[in-house]
C-alpha cells in the first residue's frame, strides 16, 4: 500500500529536528513579524537623531531588513510549504485510487486467465 510522504517525513524526524521545526513555525508568523517591526522601530528615532548617513543606512540594513524581513520571508516559505503539502496529499489520494483500480483490473485479469 502506498504511504503518505508527509507522514513518513514526520515519523523520521529526530527530536532536534522537531524542535527546530517548532521554532521555525513560531518565528514564521505574522505576529512575530509585527513584534519585530515594533522592536526595530524602537531604535529608529535614535538612528535618525544622529543625522549620520552611515548610522541610518546601518539601521536600515542591520536592524530593519534583517529583523523584519526574517519572519516575513519565513511566513512566505511556510505558505509555499503548505501548498506543497496540499499537492502531496492530493497526489497521495490519487495514488491510492490508482492503486485500487490497478488491483481491481489485476484481479479481473487473473479471473479471465483462470477461465482460459
Amino acid at each position: 500500500m502506498t504511504k503518505n510522504a508527509n507522514t513518513i517525513h514526520q515519523e523520521k524526524m529526530s527530536l532536534i529536528e522537531k524542535a527546530a521545526l517548532r521554532i521555525t513555525k513560531g518565528v514564521g508568523t505574522m505576529t512575530t513579524f509585527f513584534l519585530f517591526c515594533g522592536l526595530a522601530f524602537v531604535s529608529f528615532p535614535a538612528a535618525m537623531e544622529t543625522h549620520d548617513v552611515i548610522t541610518i543606512v546601518s539601521w536600515i540594513a542591520q536592524t530593519f531588513l534583517q529583523l523584519v524581513l526574517l519572519p516575513l520571508l519565513m511566513v512566505g516559505q511556510n505558505l509555499q510549504g503548505r501548498a506543497g503539502e496540499i499537492r502531496n496529499e492530493n497526489d497521495y489520494e490519487i495514488d491510492l485510487k490508482t492503486e485500487a483500480e490497478i488491483q481491481d483490473i489485476q484481479s479481473k485479469l487473473d479471473s479471465i486467465l483462470k477461465k482460459i
